[in-house]
């Protein structure tokens, strides 16, 4: 006699409506919950059910890592699948940032409080799930950035727009150089409402399904009454950064780092943009600069052009964004061989194409937002 045995499939995107809350799961901590299409997917159909469920005043969303609920939020999206299906010309690498862009705009124009845990790491897709949020929680583990330079690509996600509302000029060096946010800094910078203990986690979660509300506005001040800090230590002041990334383009913003001599976070900032694309810091720069003074729905309309841009102006391995991901995550070899290889090198003919959108507005993918 043959046994079979039946492998039970789990979902990559958990949900359930206990009390009057939806809760979400993000449950591929394998990959650091990287978001594939099919999350995405899930993603909506969840939230735009529970928009419509009047059980539901609420919802928190938070990620898991290998021995259980939080402790790592989401990495972004599934960068080896751009990689395959850029390199390939696959359709559904088209589906996947209009669809993630869509996903986004709905999370910020939610009907309902949309709480987000954002413990352990939040980078690049997992800033776009999390910055609409009425609240967003960090922890002392919460490792916040938008890290996309590093692979030829641009902060996307909404990214052009929530980084530019930072005060002074930190939405310009976050964007350009990827580095990580403390969660002090982040709740400072406008990029988080509170910090809390990890340890409290758990018991948050639970109280908001154990308790009774008679309203959304409830759900949130029962959320103020549990005394959570925000917080402590980080800082507003921006001079260090407007001294620098203020600079009129993105090679006066090297070379003014490049000559503060004895400033060594200067100078370390300087190497750290050395190693980024080149023309995806010049890129983004723009990027950065035109948000400021868009709508989210604007915003996430040029990021699509740009997309689009990355993976066609130059298509296969000749895009950048391709040679970067290989670089990072596929060869893992950290030498990815940008084209221009200096900055000294990139001009605005190259840059102007990525704010050149290749749809008509009639038909443009995100025309509905």
């Amino acid at each position: 006699m043959t046994e079979t045995v039946v492998s039970e499939v789990v979902s990559d995107v958990l949900s359930e409506v206990r009390g009057q809350v939806g809760f979400i799961t993000l449950n591929r901590p394998r990959a650091l919950n990287a978001l594939s299409l099919s999350m995405v997917r899930d993603l909506m159909a969840i939230l735009l059910a529970w928009q419509n469920d009047a059980r539901v005043l609420a919802v928190a969303i938070r990620g898991s890592n290998k021995e259980g609920p939080f402790g790592a939020f989401c990495a972004g999206g599934d960068i080896r699948f751009l990689h395959q299906a850029g390199s390939q010309g696959n359709p559904q690498l088209e589906d996947f940032f209009t669809e993630e862009y869509a996903l986004n705009h709905l999370i910020h124009n939610y009907a309902k409080p949309y709480i987000a845990f954002m413990d352990g790491i939040v980078m690049g897709g997992g800033m776009g799930i999390s910055q609409g949020a009425a609240l967003r929680v960090v922890t002392e583990r919460t490792k916040m950035a938008m890290p996309e330079t590093a692979i030829g690509l641009f902060p996307d996600v909404g990214g052009g727009y929530f980084l530019s509302r930072c005060p002074g000029r930190v939405g310009e060096y976050l964007a350009l150089t990827g580095d990580t946010v403390s969660p002090a800094n982040a709740v400072a910078w406008g990029l988080a409402d509170v910090q809390v203990e990890s340890a409290t986690l758990p018991a948050l979660w639970d109280g908001l399904a154990n308790t009774h509300f008679n309203s959304a506005e409830e759900v949130l001040a029962w959320f103020a009454s549990k005394s959570i800090a925000k917080g402590a230590g980080g800082s507003c002041a921006t001079g260090q950064f407007d001294a620098y990334f203020a600079q009129a383009d993105a090679l006066a913003i090297l070379r003014s780092l490049e000559a503060a001599g004895s400033d060594v976070w200067a100078t370390t900032t300087a190497a750290t943009l050395r190693k980024r694309s080149p023309l995806m810091v010049a890129v983004v720069l723009e990027q950065i600069r035109r948000a400021r003074t868009m709508t989210l729905a604007e915003d996430l309309r040029m990021e699509r052009d740009m997309v689009r841009r990355c993976f066609n102006l130059r298509p296969g391995a000749a895009s950048e964004t391709v040679e970067g991901i290989r670089a990072l995550a596929v060869d893992k070899d950290h030498s990815p061989k940008w084209n221009p290889a200096r900055l000294e090198e990139v001009t605005a003919d190259m840059v102007a194409p990525f704010f050149t959108s290749p749809w008509p507005a009639h038909a443009h993918p995100l025309r509905d937002l």
